[in-house]
């Protein structure tokens, strides 16, 4: 009896069955841009064209568009063209699951069934919890410094080698998507985005703003951080959004320890450092978290997150007028909003939303 031959993750991944699913995800909501209409104008030609080029290891990334927003911070963004978006998805429909399954719980950012509603709620329960308790509880708020600009590269290659053992291939198409050689993402240490012309940024560190991989990757990295923090530190009350983490105890020099592992932690293992964020301080006097500030049995959202949420409302409002975006779209937007604000007290917004964004287009209003 023949044995079967597993194919490798790079098979899988340019499979004509993932190819297109990738292609599905990846046109959602923008099927009408010009280049994904070009795309699926020649939709057979181009999967294959891709197909191709991934197995006979011939694929190199696509120029980047550069531009930058501005919340909550200024931030250098990177976006690829359309055929290489499909590319990235289809890497994340192989191996994201698996990646997903090796982190801890109470990791909340970019992950399927997580998010900032979820990452917000357990932090207020454990405040809420520790608040009971008569002694004082204190927390731990830590933030990596420049975390996109700043990961190191052949550390993160490194971990995924580890991870899936004898992929050459593989291998060989992530080190082409990281170690991209006509754009460089690093920024060097302390930093911003907008102080470093292009001709200085550095090509072995960082990951651009954006792409969907960079957002997977970024919890690979940081996952080793989570593991330590969990079983070697172990500590129990540890919630983490992406490079945004807080840490909970009833001891304050046991916090100051902690911070200062986590500090050799992320400057000897990954290369990273924290920045001038890290604080500790009182739970019942509130922690700011994921756009919130939480205590112990309810939350505000902060100002900065006030604003920016009414800027984008006023600007989808403006594109549904224009009839560049559908009612599905605006709704979408709008019930994130509603799903988050249900969770905080929020009355006085509430109440300027009723009074002042209207959706004029076909008599609708949210």
């Amino acid at each position: 009896m023949l044995e079967t031959v597993k194919p490798s993750l790079l098979e899988r991944i340019a499979s004509w069955e993932n190819l297109l699913e990738a292609y599905h995800n990846a046109c959602k909501e923008k099927w009408y841009r010009d280049d994904v209409a070009a795309f699926s104008a020649n939709l057979e030609e181009e999967l294959i064209s891709i197909q191709n080029d991934l197995l006979w290891h011939a694929y190199e990334v696509g120029r980047y568009r550069e531009f930058y927003v501005y919340e909550p911070k200024k931030r250098l963004v990177m976006a690829l063209g359309f055929r290489d978006r499909v590319v990235q998805w289809a890497i994340y429909l192989q191996i994201n699951g698996e990646l997903d399954n090796g982190m801890i719980f109470h990791s909340y950012g970019c992950r399927v069934g997580k998010g900032t509603t979820r990452a917000a709620d357990k932090l207020q329960d454990w405040c809420t919890l520790v608040d009971r308790k008569p002694e004082p509880w204190y927390y731990l708020k830590l933030d990596v410094s420049k975390y996109f600009y700043r990961v190191d590269h052949e550390i993160l290659l490194s971990i995924m080698r580890r991870k899936y053992p004898d992929e050459d291939g593989f291998h060989w198409l992530m080190d082409e998507i990281v170690n991209c050689d006509h754009t460089p993402f690093g920024l060097p240490p302390g930093k911003n985005a907008d102080e470093v012309p292009p001709w200085e940024r550095l090509f072995e560190v960082g990951m651009p703003i954006g792409n969907l991989t960079s957002q997977m990757l970024a919890n690979v990295c940081l996952n080793e951080l989570d593991q330590y923090v969990k079983h070697e530190l172990r500590e129990h009350f540890f919630v983490r959004y992406m490079d945004d983490m807080v840490l909970l105890s009833s001891d304050v020099k046991r916090l100051n320890e902690c911070r200062e592992l986590i500090e050799i932690f992320l400057n000897d293992r990954l290369h990273l450092d924290l920045n001038s964020k890290t604080t500790i301080g009182l739970v019942k006097r509130g922690i700011t978290f994921v756009g919130c500030r939480i205590y112990p049995g309810y939350r505000k959202l902060t100002r900065k997150s006030v604003r920016k949420m009414k800027a984008r409302m006023f600007y989808i409002a403006k594109e549904y007028e224009q009839g560049l975006i559908d009612f599905e779209a605006v709704d979408s937007t709008m019930q994130s909003y509603f799903g988050l604000m249900k969770h905080c007290s929020t009355y006085g917004l509430q109440k300027w939303i009723s009074e002042n964004v209207i959706f004029k287009r076909k008599g609708a209003a949210l």
